[in-house]
């Protein structure tokens, strides 16, 4: 298989609890054999949540797909070894561990690029957040960052005022 000009989004298998070790572990590898024009990113994906714990609440961040980590990359096979060869990496998720590109659907669902979007957001809007594990609180955009699509928004939460970014799709304005 010879590799295509697009970079695509493709899913690794690690060892349970090393997703860190097997991201910064290819990282090395990438600069090792200078593969920074073929591999573009390296996730590890996770999500905020707040965890009640002994009457308290605590935001974390959770790993919503241990074992895995998900590689932005042109693929080729003279590069299937120096992955898989990689300390953590148990190998690509696909049919007979070969690797098999995820879906533009796919890509979406797991918010792993970035989709431009307009937006009439600016600093100092009250806004209500619709999404995720603050869903209903209310606060005030601090920071706007269109390139990103993300706002900065200052909440109050346990008891002191914290800075959050979240997406535009995450918020809506409110008077």
């Amino acid at each position: 298989m010879e590799h295509s000009k697009d970079p695509k989004w493709y899913v690794l298998h690690t060892f349970s609890g090393y997703e860190n070790v097997a991201k910064e572990n290819l990282e090395t590898v990438v600069d090792k054999f200078n593969l920074q024009d073929r591999i573009f990113e390296i996730v590890i994906p996770e999500e905020d949540v707040i965890e009640e714990k002994n009457g308290k609440k605590k935001l974390v961040t959770r790993k919503v797909m241990p074992c895995y980590l998900l590689v932005k990359m042109i693929y080729g096979d003279d590069l299937w070894h120096n992955i898989t060869r990689t300390r953590g990496i148990t190998g690509f998720v696909g049919p007979k561990g070969r690797p098999l590109a995820l879906t533009e659907e796919e890509v979406v669902k797991l918010r792993l690029e970035k989709i431009k979007v307009e937006t009439d957001l600016e600093v100092g809007d009250k806004v209500e957040i619709i999404e995720g594990p603050l869903d209903k609180m209310v606060g005030s955009i601090v920071a706007v960052n269109p390139d990103a699509g993300i706002v900065t928004v200052v909440v109050e939460m346990f008891g002191r005022e914290n800075n959050v970014e979240l997406e535009f799709g995450q918020v809506r304005k409110i008077d």
